[in-house]
């Protein structure tokens, strides 16, 4: 499982964005909707918040790809 390091520049990242920023998505609403279909796991539970506000220290693993925010 590849793994990926995402630098924070502020005090959270939305999730929908998080999977854009690190080029698992082409943009914020192709993000929504892999989060909608239950595709996307925050600290190894299913989220469908598309919204979520990720912080460093969680951890987002989607289609193979875990990402560590820091």
């Amino acid at each position: 499982m590849p793994n990926t390091r995402f630098d924070l520049e502020g005090d959270h990242v939305e999730l929908n964005q998080l999977l854009k920023l690190v080029g698992l998505c082409s943009s914020g609403g192709q993000g929504k909707m892999l989060v909608a279909q239950g595709l996307v796991k925050v600290d190894g539970e299913v989220e469908l918040r598309k919204t979520c506000k990720i912080r460093a220290g969680q951890r987002v693993a989607y289609n193979g790809t875990t990402i560590d925010v820091h």
